[in-house]
């Protein structure tokens, strides 16, 4: 027995239906997959960067309200705060001056002397600067700031503990046998606060200039096939250990 046409076109339209509309709740299911987000990094150098930037110097002068002029030890202070300035300076130096405080007249004293000592070292009259400053409180004691700006290095804040450090099920870093997040952060800090030079931490400096007189006797030396090697007299030399002789 055939079915007839207008059914069998019925029956069709309707599976084409579900079709489509099992299609577009497909098309909206979501999945439970876990999001992958950018962890910790391992390496201590990167997650306590060491970071150079622009930090001002500053030292203090404090002044009396019955003494003019400056102590031995802040004329020394002064003398060293110029001479750094002429290495590593990057501005101007800024001098604030307290007003309307019951030291003001003989700082304004002390003024024309670190002027003076910040000429003598070599520090240019247009690399001064003096503004004026009130203390939000008039009883404080005001010091006479002398700053300046200049390139440092800089790590941290150090301290950071996300998580605990000892043995539990929650923490990853014990789990995974990981550095916990402070780690090394007190040696960068400190590396950053000893170098001389903050550059040396991002490039080399240029090498120095050959000893010209000690590659020619060294030179000489191995012409003539004789060691080139410093012989020291046998008063000078200290020995260790017999070890390996």
């Amino acid at each position: 027995m055939t079915m007839p046409v207008p059914d069998l076109k019925r029956r069709l339209r309707l599976a084409a239906a579900l079709l489509g509309a099992s299609a577009a709740l497909g098309a909206c299911t979501h999945t439970n997959q876990e999001t992958v987000t950018g962890s910790i990094p391992g390496d201590y150098r990167q997650r306590h960067p060491i970071v150079i930037q622009e930090a001002n110097r500053a030292t203090e002068v404090f002044v009396g309200s019955g003494r003019g002029g400056l102590t031995g030890a802040q004329r020394s202070d002064i003398a060293g705060l110029a001479e750094a300035w002429l290495r590593e300076g990057t501005g101007a130096i800024v001098i604030d001056m307290p007003v309307n405080t019951p030291n003001a007249r003989v700082a304004s004293d002390s003024l024309r002397e670190i002027r003076a000592i910040l000429s003598a070292i070599g520090v240019p009259p247009h690399g001064i600067t003096v503004r004026n400053y009130r203390p939000s409180d008039p009883r404080l004691f005001a010091t006479i700031r002398v700053n300046y700006p200049r390139i440092t290095a800089d790590a941290g804040p150090c301290g950071t503990w996300p998580e605990d450090i000892g043995p539990s099920i929650k923490n990853k870093s014990y789990l995974e046998n990981k550095q916990y997040y402070n780690f090394g952060c007190a040696s960068q800090r400190n590396l950053a606060a000893v170098v001389a030079n903050p550059s040396d931490l991002v490039q080399p400096r240029q090498e120095t200039p050959p000893y010209g007189a000690r590659r020619v006797v060294v030179l000489d030396k191995y012409r003539k096939g004789e060691g080139s090697a410093t012989v020291y007299p046998d008063d000078q030399k200290n020995k260790i250990s017999n070890v390996g002789q």
